[in-house]
Formats: structure tokens, C-alpha cells, sequence
């Protein structure tokens, strides 16, 4: 159930390079840190090169594209092994969608409390427990 926002600069400007950024951040989500496609949000924005500055000088100055990608889950669901493998995989479909990439882009992988983050109005941890007692044993009668 993550929430993700993608901020990107690139002088590629297909039409369907936004979805395409959305479906490959959501396939790396679910493949490397296990996180339900049904229930990922993904935010994506496009921001002007020439208003993007790294090292100094804008991105169109440099010919380079960049990201930001922040992601929001659950403290404890994911190993440091899982985070270092999703930022590497990241680095690397962002720049086969937005060529070559300037080394000061970044990707964030936040998380946050359980019993501080959820959607639907339901926290969570409480989404947590009902699934627990869902699949609890049940007692004999006595």
C-alpha cells in the first residue's frame, strides 16, 4: 500500500513516458519489495530541465535528465538488502526511460509507524491485526 511520488526532468517528452515511468516504479515496488500492486499509489510529475539545478547548473545546461522518487511503507516490512536492491533498480530503469542521469538523483524509501500510516481510514497496523485474527485458529467449545 505504498504511496509514491516521482518527480522527474527529461528532455524525452513522450506523450506515454508518464505512464511508463508509473508502471515500471510499480513493478520494481512489487517485485523487489513485495508490495501489493492493487494498493500502491503512484504519484508522477514533470518538472522543466531549466528549472532543475544539480552541481550548480540546470539539467538543460547539462544535457542530463534526474529524479526524485519517495516512497512511503510500513517500518519493518522491508530488509536493508530489499531497499539497497529497489534503489539500485530504480537508478537503473530511470535512466533507460529518461536517458542519461545526472548523479544527483534520488530515491527515498520512507518508513513510516504502522499505527501512523494506512489508507481507506484504517491504520496499517489495526489492517494488520484483523488479518491476524482472520486467520487465527478458533478455539473447540468447551
Amino acid at each position: 500500500m505504498p504511496l509514491i511520488t516521482v518527480t522527474y526532468s527529461s528532455v524525452r517528452k513522450a506523450p506515454s513516458l508518464k505512464a511508463e515511468i508509473a508502471s515500471a516504479v510499480s513493478d520494481l515496488t512489487a517485485r523487489i519489495l513485495r508490495k501489493d500492486p492493487k494498493v500502491t499509489a503512484i504519484i508522477v510529475k514533470s518538472v522543466d530541465a531549466a528549472d532543475w539545478f544539480a552541481g550548480g547548473k540546470s539539467l538543460a545546461e547539462q544535457s542530463l535528465a534526474s529524479f526524485w522518487l519517495d516512497v512511503h511503507v510500513s517500518e519493518g516490512t522491508n530488509t536493508k538488502d530489499e531497499k539497497a536492491a529497489y534503489l539500485a533498480a530504480l537508478f537503473q530503469r530511470m535512466g533507460e526511460l529518461l536517458g542519461p542521469l545526472h548523479e544527483e538523483s534520488y530515491a527515498h524509501v520512507d518508513e513510516v509507524k504502522g499505527d501512523a500510516y494506512g489508507f481507506g481510514g484504517l491504520t496499517q497496523e489495526r489492517r494488520y491485526i484483523a488479518g491476524k485474527l482472520e486467520v487465527a485458529p478458533q478455539k473447540a467449545a468447551a
